[in-house]
């Protein structure tokens, strides 16, 4: 059972200004597949404990029978529909399989087909439908309407559909911007993360470049709008999931013709098996026993196992130490990458700024708790992210904050007040120049320098950076010994933090100031290349990359809608020496795979020249079936051990 994710007209929500897109989330039952598949399920339940403690056939047959047709009716008329074009769906090989087992009296083993096959179907249109809500949140971001300005001053609040390349647009204060364009006048800090994935506001003044969905700060813009709103940033990031998520499709096709391959051998060679004997004189019932049981012991259900177990022990085993791999194939999908992209904002840092340095200039009379009083203090009554960190580190060393008169904030230079008497600005640093060779050193190595001015003399310098995460060097180095390869950095943020980030974790490989469309389009170069791609990032700008790529892993904690759902894994709280850990787990369920199936091919084989070379009993038949069904099961199963994670986590981060 296979679903596509298909565009939809999102409706447009109001400006939301909280940074965040209203979230959509599409219920369960909402979906026709999930409502059959629960309604498959209870039957069987209820069917179950009365054939098993004895009840009459009359009690239970019909529950099972209800199970049948509600869980396969849908998938049977799919593969009718199909089989009428000529094609052997796998769907009405399933059912005809229930069927069958019905017809020799394994009614609950056909029964139990069914549920697992329904159930399997809702949980595939349930994820593609999740996808489909946070591709259409995503829309959200750009507000509805837009303020155009007319050529006489006016205003006028028009769909952001209507805005034409050319058309002059306002946004006010808190306000997102409704269009990609140029700045044609005013200053303000805007957050573009959305986009670039930078932690920061970002100062924008004349001729600078804005994004459409990105959150204004507290100056206002007016803008010259570059792009229709059709092939804005946001538009194309939404496109790009959905092309590079389809490039996923010819694995899908590969499996769809085995498929088929196999549905065509195998009711072939079942009608070979019962009218062969027919044409020689057998006896109809000692030709159709022989049949059924052939279909049975040749059913690949020892071969599935062979495979879902191990993987599955190792989904759940990763579960419980916070990494949720969405699917079988993902997860085996892990084991076979060979080069790792990585975000940083987010995903190798905490995503947060943080002040790292205190820096009081000579002649200033003030000690570091002063100074970070003095500006903690001013920034207070800011909302400005670079404010709330200055309050932050004042509060993490316990200092005592007076209260601060006359506050003003001035977009792009930064806030002035009164506290104790004094005069207190804090700001951008260039603009004063005996701060500019410490501004400058603090620059170099990574931070954004905020200089203090106490009573009109500069005072000193906080240095901020984005707080790197006390595991990713180590991580970094587990993955380039795992892979064989060096991981690249892929980030929007400025080159020279992105430099030396890379510098602190021992990355050569540096790709700054990239756009979401430039991360993907770096993916499929590696990809292109024959490299097998994990790319691990936070952001709806690393949506499109978690995509395309080979595999996708997603911070789960600050992670946003879009880049958990494209992603095909979410390290949920946030460890990454856990990302190693995954993909050596992975490794190791890989390798149970191939002994299971070593396992699964040598009773299937054994039993099936046993039918067709001897006389091979029914009972027997499936207890073989059964048996080597249960072996392999167990062998997978040790993967569900403690110890399995401990010895992936070695491995991938020794």
């Amino acid at each position: 059972m296979t679903s596509t994710l298909t565009p939809q007209q999102a409706e447009r929500a109001k400006p939301d200004r909280s940074g965040t897109a209203p979230r959509r989330r599409t219920r369960v039952l909402a979906l026709p597949e999930a409502r059959w598949a629960t309604a498959a399920t209870v039957f069987f339940l209820l069917a179950l404990p009365l054939q098993l403690t004895g009840a009459p056939a009359w009690a239970w047959g019909p529950l099972y029978a209800l199970s049948y047709v509600t869980g396969g009716w849908e998938p049977g008329w799919e593969g009718l529909k199909a089989l009428k074009e000529r094609t052997l769906d796998v769907d009405l090989l399933m059912v005809v399989a229930a069927l069958g087992a019905a017809a020799i009296g394994q009614v609950m083993d056909g029964a139990l087909l069914i549920v697992i096959f329904a159930t399997s179907g809702a949980l595939e249109a349930l994820a593609t439908a999740r996808t489909a809500d946070s591709v259409r949140g995503l829309l959200d971001l750009a507000p509805a309407t837009a303020t155009r300005l007319g050529p006489d001053g006016g205003e006028q609040a028009v769909p952001v559909e209507e805005l034409k390349v050319g058309d002059t647009v306002l946004v006010r204060p808190g306000e997102r911007v409704g269009a990609d364009g140029r700045v044609l006048d005013g200053a303000s800090e805007v957050d573009q993360a959305t986009i670039t994935g930078e932690p920061l506001p970002v100062a924008k003044e004349w001729g600078d470049e804005v994004f459409a969905g990105t959150l204004n700060g507290t100056g206002a813009l007016r803008i010259r709008v570059e792009r229709d709103a059709s092939d804005s940033v946001i538009a194309r990031i939404v496109r790009m999931v959905q092309e590079a998520s389809e490039t996923k499709a010819p694995t899908q096709l590969f499996i769809e013709k085995v498929e088929q391959r196999y549905s065509l051998g195998m009711v072939a060679a079942t009608l070979a098996v019962f009218l062969v004997p027919l044409a020689f004189g057998a006896q109809l019932t000692d030709a159709l026993l022989r049949a059924m049981t052939f279909m049975i012991v040749a059913s690949p259900c020892a071969v599935v196992l062979a495979t879902m177990p191990p993987l599955l022990s190792a989904i759940a085993n990763a579960g419980r130490h916070g990494v949720l791999v969405k699917s079988a194939v993902v997860m085996e999908r892990l084991g076979q990458v060979d080069a790792v992209a990585l975000d940083k904002t987010g995903t190798l840092t905490e995503g947060s700024p943080r002040v790292t340095d205190v820096r009081p200039l000579p002649g200033s009379g003030l000690d570091e708790g002063a100074l970070l009083t003095l500006a903690a203090a001013a920034e207070r009554p800011s909302e400005h992210p670079l404010a709330r960190a200055v309050v932050d580190a004042a509060r993490e060393r316990g200092l005592d904050l007076p209260d601060a008169q006359d506050f003003t904030s001035t977009p792009g230079v930064g806030v002035t007040a009164v506290v104790g008497g004094r005069t207190v600005a804090v700001g951008a640093p260039a603009r004063l120049d005996d701060a500019v060779a410490t501004a400058a050193e603090l620059e170099e190595s990574g931070r954004t320098a905020v200089l203090v001015v106490v009573d009109g003399s500069p005072a000193g310098l906080l240095g901020i950076a984005d707080r790197l995460r006390p595991d990713a060097a180590a991580t970094v180095a587990s993955l380039a010994r795992l892979t064989g390869t060096a991981p690249v950095l892929l980030t929007g943020d400025n080159p020279r933090a992105a430099a030396h980030l890379a510098s602190e974790t021992g990355i050569d490989d540096v790709r700054a100031g990239l756009l979401p469309q430039d991360k993907l389009a770096a993916v499929q170069e590696m990809e292109s290349a024959g490299r097998k791609v994990l790319v691990v990032g936070d952001g709806v700008n690393d949506a499109p990359a978690l995509a395309a790529a080979h595999t996708g892993i997603a911070m789960g904690r600050a992670g946003s809608d879009l880049a958990l759902e494209t992603a095909d894994a979410v390290i949920v709280r946030d460890e990454l020496a856990a990302v190693p850990a995954t993909v050596a787990l992975s490794r190791r369920a890989r390798k149970l795979v191939v002994q299971n199936l070593v396992i699964a091919g040598v009773f299937i084989a054994g039993l099936v020249v046993w039918d067709l070379a001897g006389d091979l009993p029914l009972p027997l038949g499936v207890a073989g079936h059964e048996g080597s069904t249960v072996l392999v099961g167990l062998n997978g199963l040790r993967l569900l051990r403690e110890g399995a994670w401990q010895r992936a986590a070695a491995e991938g981060n020794g």
